[in-house]
């Protein structure tokens, strides 16, 4: 049986997408790969493999300790992508970048959740065959799509009417995710009913966060912020609404997306390069806020495209199934095993 170990602090603040990417793997191999996988969370006792989610210091530090066996490291963002998201000032910024780069190359081999960031990778120093692309999933179990009546039910409890257009956001609360359009929609809309389900997860140095949080204090009356929604709630959001809108400038492999997928959501994404190879076909791709403006009303006028872009949506989340990438972890953990 092979022994592997998480090392991961992304549970630690809530409304992350790495937390609730971690949370779907480690429950996946624990419910599938018993017998085969000895998982243990935070330890130090020998590993043969030691897979690493987060980039904390004290993981750093714990790679030179003996018995980590394989480092696996997995790759959820690159210095560039934080940009927009967290604010620090030049000195600091400089050498948290440099540091999560020494982080990856300390790894024997990396897990990107979209291979679009390989060539990065390898500009930095980190050569191609270490790097493997296992994209990320989500589970059936926790999103689906709900009957109509219960749809209903939730809208009524939240407030809302049958007819009611809705349009639903979710991320953290900052100016990477393109909240600013999200807001300037509403504004635009008033016909409609705009939901943005996340908080200020990294609080005051969060980019943006001072005019944001004017906004999140006083948003239009047609915006709702209910913050940081559990994740065992976050299925009915999906369901309550009739779009899932992500306009954010920058991300990897966002699981909002693929929430919004398995509960059958029409999506529609910023037009980025980096998803065209791993979505293109799920959603509908919006270059800016005006694109973004007239994919909303062709959604809400045309009901064939509802139903096309849903049926698209539950394509998607069979891609992107449990059951696919469970056989990808297996195969890629015994092959780490053999190469340590």
């Amino acid at each position: 049986m092979l022994k592997i170990t998480m090392f991961s602090s992304a549970e630690t603040v809530p409304g992350q997408g790495v937390g609730s990417a971690y949370r779907e793997l480690v429950n996946l191999l624990k419910d599938r790969f018993t017998d085969q996988f000895e998982i243990k969370i935070n330890k130090l006792g020998k590993a043969d493999i030691s897979h690493y989610h987060t980039i904390n210091l004290s993981f750093y530090l714990n790679t030179f300790l003996p018995g980590r066996g394989r480092k696996i490291g997995y790759v959820h963002f690159l210095p560039e992508t934080l940009e927009g998201s967290i604010k620090l000032i030049w000195p600091f910024k400089q050498i948290f970048y440099r540091y999560v780069l020494a982080f990856y190359r300390r790894m024997d081999h990396i897990v990107v959740v979209n291979p679009t960031f390989i060539p990065k990778l390898e500009a930095a120093g980190i050569p191609t065959k270490d790097v493997t692309y296992i994209p990320n999933f989500v589970t059936k179990d926790e999103f689906y799509p709900l009957e109509n009546t219960d749809k209903q039910i939730f809208r009524q409890d939240q407030g809302y009417k049958t007819d009611d257009f809705i349009i639903l956001g979710v991320g953290q609360v900052q100016e990477r995710k393109g909240i600013f359009d999200f807001i300037q929609l509403a504004r635009d809309n008033p016909q409609w009913q705009f939901i943005w389900a996340g908080g200020f997860s990294f609080g005051g140095i969060t980019a943006g966060y001072e005019e944001l949080k004017k906004v999140v204090s006083n948003p239009p009356a047609n915006l709702k912020f209910p913050g940081i929604v559990d994740r065992d709630q976050m299925n009915n959001y999906y369901n309550l609404a009739n779009v899932f809108l992500l306009p954010s400038f920058n991300e990897l492999f966002p699981m909002s997306a693929l929430e919004a997928f398995s509960a059958g959501t029409p999506t529609i994404l910023r037009d980025l390069d980096l998803y065209k190879e791993i979505l293109a076909g799920y959603y509908l791709a919006a270059p800016d806020r005006d694109a973004m403006q007239k994919q909303l009303e062709q959604l809400q006028s045309d009901p064939k495209l509802q139903q096309e872009m849903i049926n698209q949506a539950l394509e998607a989340s069979k891609r992107y199934s449990k059951d696919y990438v469970a056989g990808l972890w297996e195969k890629f953990y015994q092959e780490q095993a053999e190469r340590k």
